[in-house]
């Protein structure tokens, strides 16, 4: 009776364990309200970053399309803060279709932009996405060789057939593929064999400080040396820092990515002035 009178006091749910795991679930249960009524609203858009050219700082390599949403008071929420709760669920399958869609119209509508666009490998047998990238490809062909989808380590991992399947599919076209987020998850090496990613993307933990941290360095230059190996064009995430960008130049990263360059943005270079493109 008194354990009863308490659960009502805190209203918690029947079943919950306890008040922790009863406010996670509320939480999650929130942001994928937020997600929902996005969608609904049309209120998701890309915001930019730059990718930038290791032997030149000031050359963008290509720009990164990081999908955001708005809240019911027009924030912009980062993918950070929802992606978690939405992965692997049917709306986390829509917001890819829709990372998807705006990516391929920026691309249709800047001739000389080139980009890469998050995905889930789970959207891959998603119709809706699967029909969206294919009419694009057909009806443009140029498009192809100027987009770059980006799929997580972590992601990648959990259906590895699926995505080697894609790739056979998609790299005709010119499409590439970056895998990112290395050395966050758990890669199997024996499947660099069968994957045929174009790009590696290490993951930011080891790269934010790395020129105060000499096991980070010796981890970096492992995993460019993988790359390398399997003709892979290696980015730095996360860079904060010119001693940490100088250090991955010296390293041999090819390119750089992160808040010392520019922090991602909804009114890019190329949008607010056409003549500015992406050097490709």
């Amino acid at each position: 009776m008194v354990s009863q009178f308490k659960r009502r006091l805190a209203d918690i749910a029947p079943g919950s364990e306890n008040p922790l795991n009863y406010a996670v679930t509320q939480r999650d249960k929130s942001t994928l309200e937020m997600v929902k009524d996005a969608i609904e609203y049309k209120q998701t858009l890309l915001a930019y970053q730059p990718v930038m050219r290791a032997s030149d700082h000031s050359k963008v390599a290509f720009f990164e399309g990081l999908i955001r949403v708005m809240d019911a008071t027009g924030r912009v929420i980062p993918a950070r803060d929802f992606m978690p709760v939405i992965e692997n669920t049917e709306t986390g399958r829509q917001i890819d279709v829709l990372a998807l869609r705006a990516g391929l119209l920026a691309l249709q509508n800047n001739p000389g932009l080139r980009l890469s666009i998050n995905m889930s490998a789970r959207s891959i047998g998603y119709k809706s996405w699967n029909q969206m990238i294919r009419r694009f490809l057909n009806r443009d062909k140029t498009i192809g060789e100027r987009l770059i989808l980006e799929i997580t380590e972590s992601s990648a991992m959990t259906v590895p057939e699926l995505v080697t399947d894609l790739m056979d599919e998609l790299q005709p076209f010119g499409v590439c593929f970056a895998l990112d987020d290395f050395g966050a998850g758990h890669t199997a090496i024996r499947y660099f064999k069968d994957f045929y990613f174009d790009i590696l993307k290490i993951d930011g933990e080891f790269i934010k400080g790395i020129a105060d941290n000499a096991d980070n360095r010796a981890l970096t230059a492992a995993m460019i040396s993988i790359a390398d190996h399997f003709d892979m064009l290696t980015v730095a995430e996360f860079v904060e820092n010119a001693q940490d960008a100088a250090v991955l130049t010296e390293m041999g990263v090819d390119c750089l990515q992160g808040y010392y360059f520019s922090a991602p943005t909804t009114r890019p270079s190329w949008l607010r002035n056409p003549a500015i493109r992406s050097s490709g």
